[in-house]
């Protein structure tokens, strides 16, 4: 990389850059003038990591915080950047200073796992002390465990996941007010509920026109996954077993994944795949942002590492990509309010004992509330429900219990607790 080059980029940035339209993400942004720390945003490919880099710089310039000479946005992506060194970028700094008459305040780099050194050059800049930086990188090659090791205490990140149920009315511009839950326009929010159980958030995804289309590019996501954060990452050679495990866990969403259990199934089928390997290989998955994996609560460290996982899918458009013939509703219910509790940043569990809740919620390290979901509550599955729920509210002393369903909503009373059951659509717009 020479000057010059370094001077268009910077020059681009200043004068041509303008912001796309935006959807504004509901999470929880820096404090800017406090941010010390360097801030890296991690998630799932395409889930909109350079857009909110782009919200925030938007941001920042509308409140007044900052001039657009104080900022610099480099996409170490930029084909332009492939032969830099880590050195070069002393050269884009100078090229700033050069047109700006003064050093960036904000240093804004996007897909940063592109730059030679990354983590070398980071520290450096951190070390003066005279930039507020925050990075946003591929999980392909950025995992969060790799930035705690090369960042070294200096950072904090923050995931991003394809858009919540709010964020998708936001991209869809259908406006609700609570007044709305009351009008006809509720049947406008429960169609949109309908359409985000088949399409997810992904807002590359929910931007094209035919279901067909949605498809071919959810299993676009998929391969992208299989290929490129996981088998070439780890250099995988069983490639035979890591797509047995993505399949299974694509039809057995929500459901609990045993890796005894699994190793028992390869060995019928005549594969071999030790227990080590299976779990190192769930681990990837949940690295790669693919799945969610839950614990079933106990006090007991060693319990918890040796009971099955509970698997999510990160987002309901795979779960079409699924090939069970029978749509199991209820479970396409507790795969989206597992992924809003993880979007919510709330440690969570499942309990099991002789019943069974779908989720325990900790606060403070200590259970502050039992979630059971079900499409809905009837006749012959409401003792069920009911008594896994409060099996759990008794056994770790939970006050607040919950049952989500597709459409229903009413305070039930039992033993001597108060049971709100309450929509799960609604309870994603709280």
């Amino acid at each position: 990389m020479n000057l010059e080059l370094a001077r268009r980029i910077v020059a681009e940035w200043l004068e041509e850059w303008q912001p796309p339209p935006l959807v504004e993400r509901e999470v929880a942004g820096p404090d800017f003038a406090r941010l010390s720390d360097i801030l890296a945003v991690v998630g799932p490919r395409r889930a909109g990591k350079t857009y909110l880099l782009f919200e925030w710089i938007s941001r920042l310039l509308r409140d007044g915080i900052c001039a657009r000479e104080d900022v610099l946005f480099v996409d170490f992506e930029d084909y332009r950047l492939s032969g830099m060194a880590p050195e070069d970028v002393e050269l884009l700094l100078v090229a700033f200073e050069e047109m700006t008459r003064r050093r960036p305040r904000f240093l804004f780099f996007d897909e940063v796992q592109f730059l030679p050194s990354w983590s070398r050059v980071l520290r450096t800049l951190h070390n003066r002390r005279q930039f507020h930086i925050v990075v946003s990188g591929s999980n392909a090659q950025l995992l969060t465990r790799e930035i705690a090791t090369e960042l070294r205490g200096r950072y904090r990140d923050l995931v991003l996941l394809p858009f919540s149920f709010r964020e998708a009315l936001r991209f869809k511009r259908i406006e609700w007010t609570e007044r709305t839950l009351h009008t006809a326009g509720r049947g406008r929010l429960t169609r949109a509920f309908d359409e985000y159980l088949r399409e997810g958030g992904y807002p590359e995804i929910l931007e094209q026109p035919t279901a067909l289309e949605k498809r071919r590019l959810a299993q676009n996501y998929y391969q992208s996954v299989f290929y490129r954060d996981i088998l070439d990452r780890y250099h995988i050679k069983a490639k035979a077993i890591l797509e047995g495990m993505m399949r299974f866990c694509v039809d057995a969403y929500a459901s609990l994944f045993s890796v005894s259990g699994f190793e028992k199934q390869l060995k019928a089928h005549g594969m071999a795949g030790s227990k080590r390997t299976l779990s190192n290989y769930l681990g990837y998955l949940e690295e790669a942002f693919f799945l969610l994996v839950h614990e079933k609560f106990s006090w007991s460290a060693r319990k918890r590492l040796m009971n099955p996982k509970k698997v999510y899918l990160l987002d309901p458009v795979f779960i079409g990509l699924g090939t069970s013939f029978s749509e199991n509703r209820g479970r396409v219910l507790e795969n989206v309010v597992a992924v809003e509790l993880r979007r919510r940043g709330l440690e969570v569990f499942y309990y099991k004992e002789r019943q069974e809740c779908d989720f325990v919620v900790l606060a403070a390290g200590k259970p502050a509330m039992a979630i059971q979901v079900c499409w809905e509550l009837d006749a012959r599955n409401e003792p069920r429900e009911y008594a896994g729920l409060l099996a759990a509210m008794r056994d770790l002393r939970i006050r607040h219990g919950l049952v989500l369903t597709y459409d229903q909503e009413q305070t039930s009373r039992r033993e001597g607790k108060n049971i709100m059951v309450k929509p799960v659509w609604k309870w994603l717009l709280a």
